[in-house]
């Protein structure tokens, strides 16, 4: 091998490395910011919501890529039963059910927490990413199927209140909300003022 060869090679690895550093930086970074939005959940959905108006503008538009529209929301409404769903299904899994599992329940009985299937970060992490993708897909034509959208549009309708019907029924039948309204906070007793504290 000859020195043009050497030092061509030796460019290659150093491109590749440098190339490997900036994505693990970058990801670090992209990390480092998403945790960061954790408890800001508020801020987080409006973005979600900004992102989902900018893709419902740009399918209007275009007046096309429907069908990335109707997969997006099949995506969506899985992700909604996920998030609706407690991790440990009752109806899957009789044992765990007989054990008690971890559902809330109305009445006087010890609060259990809700534990969802899909958590809430993760949850508004794949709806961001969706729609995101979706957004990116629509500057490519080759994903511009042409269909009849009122078609898709009342098909999804009745899927989703099928879907939706199913889940409240098992709601009702094992006794669980999972939302967070109406649930007890409990909070230390405010202390009074001391008796032998020194007066002005």
């Amino acid at each position: 091998m000859d020195a043009g060869d050497s030092s061509g090679a030796g460019g290659a690895d150093g491109a590749a490395a440098a190339a490997a550093k900036w994505r693990s930086d970058a990801s670090r970074a992209f990390q480092y910011y998403l945790d960061r939005s954790t408890p800001h959940a508020t801020g987080r959905w409006l973005g979600t919501l900004a992102a989902a108006a900018i893709y419902a503008l740009r399918v209007y538009m275009v007046q096309g890529f429907y069908i990335v529209t109707y997969g997006l929301g099949i995506y969506l409404l899985n992700l909604l039963i996920g998030f609706l769903s407690p991790m440990v299904d009752p109806e899957l899994d009789p044992s765990a059910a007989a054990e008690g599992p971890a559902l809330p329940t109305r009445g006087s009985d010890e609060f259990k927490p809700f534990i969802r299937r899909l958590p809430e970060f993760k949850f508004w992490y794949a709806i961001t990413k969706a729609f995101v993708i979706a957004f990116v897909m629509t500057f490519f034509s080759v994903f511009d199927v042409p269909v009849f959208w009122p078609i898709l549009l009342c098909y999804w309708v009745v899927l989703f209140a099928l879907t939706m019907k199913r889940q409240i029924v098992h709601m009702i039948k094992y006794k669980y909300v999972p939302f967070s309204i109406g649930k007890q906070k409990y909070g230390g007793k405010k202390s009074g003022p001391s008796s032998g504290s020194p007066r002005d």
